[in-house]
């Protein structure tokens, strides 16, 4: 029988974590396709809705497939507790929202997905929310943006999609000796390449829709932290606000947990190959992958992580004419926004993921016409770097 206290390693808490079985013995975790639970009691009924009876009550917030993705998911990260949500962005706002009032400051990096910028600068605002945007390695710049109203410091690293790498333990004495929460986004990495909560971070929030499916089957969000934060306030949130995961989800992503560590290893390995190939290429002014031994946070990421992960981006000189001619130009690989899939996928950030910011929050994200972006996947690398050449071919 599985037991949290004792000191497995990742690939079996992936594997093992959270799983009670019922009294069929099922070896898979079953899937608990019901709305609501039944009682033995109006007493026990109203034990349950009140807390002082553990137990389920409604699939909004108690649900047992549900319940053992977030304990196996806080089990991988270092957490003591997990909230699922019904995505990536879900998770971002019920933090948020639970963990900020009105007239609370963010500083945020300029770098984060184009989506949480706008519901920074579009949403939350109307809710007294401030945010200021600082360059994601640049230490004394978040330094000099925290306010008396600061409350949270937000982040994506690796970024998405140039691959800055921030210093999280640095971050995290700063928000901390200045009385602010951070909060990291680790979609990219997950926790079989990295995990901010041992480096100092507050909180987790990833979106489970890529690389913890890793097949690019469903939609969803988690947050990790402790008790208190994520137990009660983000939780409290969930189960009231209702941006909750459905039980298939989170049972297809119970699968896609088992084999997260092994596949997080075969998609670093891949994009290395596939990023010194491209610093070969004539005509690439740039590879944006840490893993790179040129990259300005090379040392960093070696140290803070167990991988490079399978992200990566490269810009042409030719502009948006040129990079729409490459993507078009490749064969198998899928044009497609998303990632962290087996499949690789290519994509234009400047008028896809970050189309929708303005073309200075753009450039101050670094999100050039020229940039390409790839989601570096599991097929045979030689394959890959052969359908990318097709790519070459047709930008001219």
């Amino acid at each position: 029988m599985y037991d949290d206290s004792e000191n497995y390693g990742l690939s079996t808490r992936g594997i093992r974590a959270g799983q009670v079985r019922t009294a069929e013995g099922e070896q898979s975790e079953p899937v608990f396709t019901t709305s609501s639970f039944v009682f033995d009691s109006a007493a026990q009924a109203a034990a349950r809705f009140s807390g002082a009876e553990p137990g389920n009550v409604y699939s909004r917030f108690t649900n047992p497939t549900v319940r053992t993705f977030e304990e196996r998911l806080a089990a991988l990260e270092g957490g003591e507790r997990a909230v699922a949500t019904a995505s990536g962005m879900a998770a971002i706002l019920a933090t948020c929202s639970a963990l900020l009032e009105c007239g609370g400051h963010i500083v945020a990096s300029n770098g984060i997905f184009g989506s949480t910028a706008l519901l920074f600068n579009n949403y939350l605002s109307r809710f007294g929310m401030k945010t200021d945007f600082v360059p994601l390695t640049d230490l004394s710049a978040w330094e000099a943006a925290i306010r008396p109203e600061t409350r949270m410091l937000f982040l994506e690293t690796p970024s998405n999609p140039l691959a800055e790498v921030a210093d999280i333990a640095a971050l995290a004495e700063l928000a901390h000796d200045r009385g602010c929460l951070l909060v990291v986004d680790n979609t990219v990495c997950t926790p079989a390449l990295q995990r901010p909560l041992s480096l100092g971070a507050d909180v987790v929030v990833l979106s489970a829709t890529k690389y913890l499916d890793g097949q690019g089957r469903c939609v969803g969000g988690a947050v990790v932290g402790s008790g208190a934060l994520v137990g009660e306030k983000v939780y409290g949130f969930m189960r009231t606000a209702g941006p909750c995961l459905s039980p298939f989800n989170a049972w297809v992503f119970l699968k896609g947990l088992e084999t997260l560590q092994v596949r997080m290893q075969a998609h670093s390995h891949n994009a290395l190959r596939v990023a010194s190939w491209l610093e070969t290429r004539p005509g690439v002014e740039r590879v944006y992958y840490s893993g790179l031994e040129s990259h300005p946070q090379h040392a960093l990421a070696r140290r803070q992580q167990g991988g490079f992960g399978g992200l990566l981006a490269f810009e042409l000189a030719g502009g948006r004419e040129q990079a729409w001619r490459f993507i078009d130009g490749v064969r198998f690989i899928s044009i497609t926004a998303n990632l962290g899939d087996a499949k690789t996928m290519i994509t234009h950030p400047a008028t896809t993921t970050h189309g929708r910011l303005t073309p200075e929050a753009r450039a101050a994200a670094g999100i050039r016409d020229g940039l390409v972006r790839i989601a570096v996947g599991l097929e045979n690398v030689e394959d890959i770097i052969a359908d990318l050449e097709h790519g070459f071919r047709a930008a001219g």
